[in-house]
């Protein structure tokens, strides 16, 4: 298969390039490297804030902007923002009144800061997946002044329950996604993955057939089927791998690497990946 040398890659974080002891294989920091050697720009695209991306960042010698909060937000590596998109805060709080009425763990980022109002889970679980402080505050809607980054509901064994009854409640209104199993975020509509990507490879004036997006979850799926070459990992969900254009291995087997050293860096040895 003939294809365009791809100029950006953009690889989701949590589950795609590490899993919950936020580690790098040293094959997926190789293969990064090499790509960023090459002079192929390479990006991460996150859920998460600016702050809590960007020690990920550090490591792996991420040089251009990363894209955060879902596409929200476009970062710098020294912490500039280029672009930025906020959810709308009487949204917001109508969003924080319907889970809490159903007693769900509403969350709230606001100006790159996480606030929360209990701690269901020990500190740890929240600065190692959600930002690297989270503040206790008595009550979210008195951050409500302005409008918040995003809302997210950390989910116990209620995800799927959480996404139906906000997406049955603010359908068209803002956009709903599962970003992990543990979390359900609400972000101002139009906002994803694939919005972010697209404004990125805008900026840094690469065609979109030579973009390249890894990711593994729902909330992959938009930057998936935007990018010239979408590729989701073999423990991807449903969504995810509908919208690739090629499945690489698993987490576990090196899959974001060997995505990069077969389509980047024309190393073909993915052997037992499955074409789409």
């Amino acid at each position: 298969m003939t294809h365009p040398p791809y100029r950006l890659i953009a690889l989701d974080l949590d589950g795609t390039l590490m899993d919950l002891n936020f580690k790098f294989s040293p094959r997926v920091k190789r293969a990064i490297a090499e790509a960023q050697q090459r002079g192929i720009a390479v990006t991460l695209a996150t859920g998460r804030s600016p702050i809590s991306a960007r020690p990920f960042a550090q490591e792996l010698d991420i040089r251009v902007p990363q894209i955060c909060y879902q596409g929200g937000s476009i970062a710098e590596r020294d912490g500039g923002v280029l672009h930025h998109a906020a959810l709308d805060r009487r949204l917001a709080a109508q969003v924080i009144e319907f889970a809490q009425s159903r007693d769900w763990h509403v969350n709230l980022y606001v100006d790159g800061s996480f606030y929360l109002t209990e701690l269901r889970h020990p500190l740890s679980f929240y600065e190692g997946l959600l930002n690297p402080t989270a503040q206790r505050v008595p009550d979210l809607y008195t951050l409500l002044d302005r409008d918040p980054d995003k809302v997210l509901i950390v989910a116990d064994n209620n995800g799927d329950e959480i996404l139906a009854g906000l997406r049955e409640r603010f359908d068209g209104q803002m956009q709903i996604v599962r970003s992990h199993d543990l979390f359900v975020e609400a972000g101002p509509l139009g906002v994803d993955k694939g919005s972010g990507l697209a404004w990125l490879a805008k900026h840094l004036d690469v065609p979109q057939a030579q973009v390249m997006a890894v990711g593994d979850q729902d909330n992959d799926a938009p930057m998936i089927a935007w990018a010239g070459l979408g590729v989701a990992m073999g423990n991807g969900s449903p969504a995810c791998q509908a919208a690739a254009d090629w499945i690489a291995p698993s987490f576990a087997e090196d899959g974001a690497a060997v995505a990069i050293e077969r389509w980047a860096l024309n190393d073909l040895i993915a052997e037992g990946a499955e074409k789409a």
